[in-house]
């Protein structure tokens, strides 16, 4: 267990920081922006508690999974039907008919072995900034500051990086496809 002023410490330095980040993240990431401040909340509040236990190593990687965990909760939460909302068996038919089956699930998982070996192939500077960008949501701004390059160098390179992967998905034949 760790002082409370030592967690206090910490946290003003090392978590207070990524707010802008972070509220970026949860934008991009949430379709309620009205919801946004009680997203950042939660996330600071599980952060906290967690550190009453033990202080993370890397205070920005743990703030950010957390960030994807409580919205991946949230997620799950949202598709529970409670049955007192369900009026009749047939509108709870019909959103259980809306859950995707194990194939789609299979299908979709072929697809994203298919996407991630065409980033897989992406030239190393069009990698880092196309999932700097598309999957940790920084901006021109933040990308261009972290790889050390111009803005509109990441510019370029993320327009690359598109154009490779749309190439790469949609141009070829389904048999010249990697493989999954």
């Amino acid at each position: 267990m760790t002082a409370r002023a030592d967690i206090d410490a910490w946290f003003v330095r090392e978590v207070l920081p990524l707010e802008a980040a972070l509220t970026q993240y949860l934008r991009h990431n949430w379709r309620d922006n009205a919801g946004l401040a009680d997203l950042l909340q939660d996330v600071y509040l599980r952060v906290y508690e967690a550190a009453l236990k033990e202080i993370p190593k890397s205070a920005k990687s743990f703030v950010f999974t957390t960030a994807r965990n409580l919205l991946i909760d949230r997620v799950r939460r949202e598709r529970v039907i409670p049955l007192v909302a369900a009026e009749d068996l047939e509108a709870l038919a019909a959103a259980a008919a809306e859950i995707p089956g194990p194939e789609a699930h299979a299908i979709a998982r072929d697809e994203l072995r298919v996407v991630q070996a065409a980033v897989d192939k992406l030239p190393p500077r069009a990698r880092q900034a196309f999932i700097l960008h598309h999957v940790h949501g920084l901006a021109v701004r933040q990308i261009a500051m972290r790889m050390n390059i111009t803005e509109r160098a990441v510019t370029w390179h993320l327009n690359a990086g598109l154009r490779a992967l749309a190439n790469a998905l949609y141009r070829d034949p389904p048999e010249r496809r990697p493989a999954p």
